[in-house]
C-alpha cells in the first residue's frame, strides 16, 4: 500500500555554492532543459556520457536532433572537438542560457585571438571561465536561449 501525503512540496530555495557536483550538474540540466522546452525541444538526461553527450535534446519537428555536453561555465576543450557536440550551460549571473556548437564557438574565440597565447590553450587545448567575459557576449548572443515572455495563449 502506498503513502499517502497532504502536505505541499517542501519548497526551500537551495544554494548552489552548497550542493555537490552531481547535483550541480542536475540542476543546470533542468534549467536549460526548461528553457528548451519553451521552443519545442524534449531534453533527455543520459546516464553516461554517450558520444560526449550528457543530454539529448531533439525537437518536436521530428529534425532537429543535437547531443549537447552540459558544463556550468563557457568551455572550450580538445576532447569536444570534431565530435558534432553542443556545450550547454547556464549563466547564473545574468540569468542566461547558452546551446553552443563547440567547434564553431572555438573558432570564433580562436580568431577573436583571446586565449591563443595561454599556456591552457597552447599547451592544453582546454579553456573555460568562470562567468562570460564581456567580448564573449558577442560570439555567445547567436546561441542565446532566451526566456519567452508570457503569451495570452500561456495564461
Amino acid at each position: 500500500m502506498s503513502e499517502q501525503h497532504s502536505e505541499p512540496l517542501v519548497l526551500a530555495p537551495t544554494a548552489y555554492a552548497a550542493m555537490n557536483a552531481r547535483q550541480k550538474e542536475t540542476y543546470n540540466f533542468h534549467k536549460i532543459a526548461a528553457r528548451l522546452a519553451d521552443y519545442g525541444y524534449n531534453s533527455l538526461l543520459l546516464s553516461d556520457d554517450w558520444q560526449g553527450a550528457d543530454f539529448i535534446a531533439y525537437h518536436h519537428n521530428g529534425k532537429d536532433f543535437y547531443r549537447v555536453q552540459l558544463k556550468g561555465r563557457l568551455t572550450l576543450n580538445k576532447k569536444y572537438e570534431k565530435k558534432g557536440l553542443y556545450i550547454a550551460f547556464f549563466d547564473r549571473k545574468n540569468e542566461r542560457c547558452y546551446v553552443y556548437p563547440h567547434d564553431h564557438v572555438g573558432v570564433l574565440i580562436s580568431e577573436a585571438d583571446k586565449i591563443n597565447k595561454s599556456k591552457s590553450w597552447s599547451e592544453h587545448r582546454s579553456y573555460s571561465w568562470p562567468s562570460v567575459p564581456a567580448w564573449a557576449t558577442k560570439i555567445l548572443a547567436p546561441f542565446e536561449i532566451p526566456p519567452l515572455a508570457k503569451s495570452e495563449d500561456d495564461v
